[in-house]
């Protein structure tokens, strides 16, 4: 019988108020058959766990570790020589009190150890996104004419500044032959495809630079088979989350409270992105090849990150996971359509 190239997944960083055995009986319980804790469910009160450790408690629970969500130490290591209030909630106080220059540097020396650590359980593949190295100007993505003008390049300054910033993690993750996989997302160091790819040439293509393909933020102007394609060489991650669209609201206002908002993310089944395409396209791109050649398994995960402006975080993210299970993870053809006509 026809197998999947896909197991149903779950990504830990919206659940981070439990601990890993938590969290990791949440999504055994939900029907997962693997999780993406986040760096922060694999602390102890001295460093990391070890690995032995963490190993044992997925293989307690007959779950594959999927990588780990480490966007919100990357967002800290090129937001911070902003001095952007955002990088707080991610780390200790008495780190948030520090200079900005003081704060990337233990941002570097905490993602340097992680890298080490992934390492140690065998996961090349690190979900995560760089913050806004290009500066808040341009992160607007609002094409004003004072990007370049006056004597000052934004665009050429945030260039210089990502390569100079990233170049020690990247070259401790080519070491370890960890790819760091780029959540294009609005507000990030790649809003767009082309703003991928740019980040790829000025670092002279660096294969380490890689993309966690996630189509709930391809919401404005770009859709997620325009995106995807354009990078799909280097998709090594995924998520699997939806949203809809409020007619008449603009897309960009200040609303703090996710009701208000005109993008919402909401439960996978029935958002206004088709998910079946979507793993389809992920195939025909060759993720799922990918992943396993890189990690050594028979199926890529599809990594459930479903969330809600209204339905409870932990139903949600379980309604997501059966969907997943059920609709997703489906035989692959041996074939085409075509060949059996006639025979």
């Amino acid at each position: 019988m026809a197998q999947s190239c896909y197991h149903p997944s779950i990504e830990g960083a919206q659940h981070g108020a439990k601990s890993l055995n938590e969290f990791l009986d949440y999504a055994k319980k939900s029907g997962a058959t693997g999780a993406q804790p986040s760096n922060y469910m694999l602390q102890s009160e001295k460093g990391f766990k070890k690995p032995k450790e963490i190993k044992e408690a997925f293989a307690q629970r007959g779950l594959t570790l999927d990588g780990i969500s480490t966007h919100c130490p990357f967002w800290v290591h090129t937001t911070a020589w902003t001095g952007s209030a955002t990088i707080k909630p991610f780390i200790p106080a008495d780190v948030a009190a520090k200079s900005p220059e003081q704060i990337e540097k233990w941002a570097e020396t905490y993602i340097l150890k992680l890298l080490d650590h992934s390492a140690e359980l065998g996961v090349k593949i690190l979900p995560m996104f760089w913050g806004v190295a290009f500066g808040w100007e341009l992160a607007t993505g609002y094409p004003w004419g004072f990007w370049k003008t006056g004597g000052y390049d934004l665009l050429k300054e945030g260039q210089e500044r990502f390569v100079k910033k990233t170049a020690k993690i990247r070259a401790k993750a080519a070491s370890l032959g960890i790819y760091l996989a780029h959540e294009i997302h609005p507000g990030t160091g790649a809003m767009c495809a082309d703003d991928f790819n740019m980040l790829v040439d000025i670092c002279d293509g660096d294969k380490q630079l890689a993309v966690n393909a996630d189509p709930s933020h391809c919401w404005e102007g770009e859709d997620w088979e325009t995106r995807f394609r354009k990078v799909g060489a280097r998709i090594y991650a995924c998520h699997v989350k939806n949203f809809v669209i409020r007619k008449n609201v603009p897309l960009r206002n200040m609303a703090p409270d996710w009701p208000d908002r005109a993008m919402q993310f909401c439960d996978i089944p029935t958002g206004d992105l088709n998910m079946t395409r979507y793993v389809e396209m992920l195939i025909n791109v060759g993720y799922p090849k990918r992943y396993c050649s890189i990690m050594g398994t028979k199926t890529a995960p599809l990594i459930v990150e479903a969330e809600s402006a209204y339905r409870d975080l932990d139903a949600t993210s379980a309604n997501g996971i059966a969907y997943t299970r059920d609709h997703l993870c489906f035989p692959l053809a041996a074939g085409s359509f075509e060949d059996g006509i006639g025979a």
